[in-house]
């Protein structure tokens, strides 16, 4: 299996985890406690995957190498998963959450892809992108 496929199945399997967790999550648990809780756990096996990682930077150089793009990923993290447990928490469905959101950040990337990163798209990308923004439309819609 190429490198493209596994990332794409590891984010997907990663998503299904991620969103029944999300939902799962005990009511009454306080939110800021529960991504605490997540990222100890995150934080343990990314430590002991890190270990076994094949010819790459340590722990030292990467600090050295790291730039803004890490710290607000952090940031940007823990906005995503308080964004989604209140989501739940709000009553959204799960079958809707990731799809809305997903579609509303792709929205919001297009133009910062092509602006910034000077992304291209095809005419059939943008046939595409119009039907994403009319199925956000009738998802939002209830």
């Amino acid at each position: 299996m190429s490198g493209f496929y596994f990332s794409f199945g590891l984010t997907v399997v990663g998503m299904v985890l991620y969103h029944l967790s999300q939902k799962s999550v005990p009511a009454g648990m306080n939110p800021f406690l529960v991504i605490i809780l997540a990222y100890v756990i995150g934080i343990a096996l990314c430590v002991v995957c890190a270990v076994g990682y094949p010819g790459k930077k340590n722990l030292i150089e990467s600090i050295k190498l790291s730039n803004w793009a890490v710290f607000t990923l952090g940031a940007a993290a823990a906005l995503i998963e308080l964004g989604f447990l209140l989501a739940y928490r709000a009553g959204w469905k799960i079958s809707m959450a990731a799809v809305a959101t997903n579609a509303a950040a792709a929205i919001v990337l297009i133009p910062i892809g092509i602006l910034v990163f000077k992304d291209h798209l095809s005419w059939r990308n943008v046939v595409g992108l119009i039907f994403c923004i009319f199925g956000l439309a009738m998802v939002m819609r209830d």
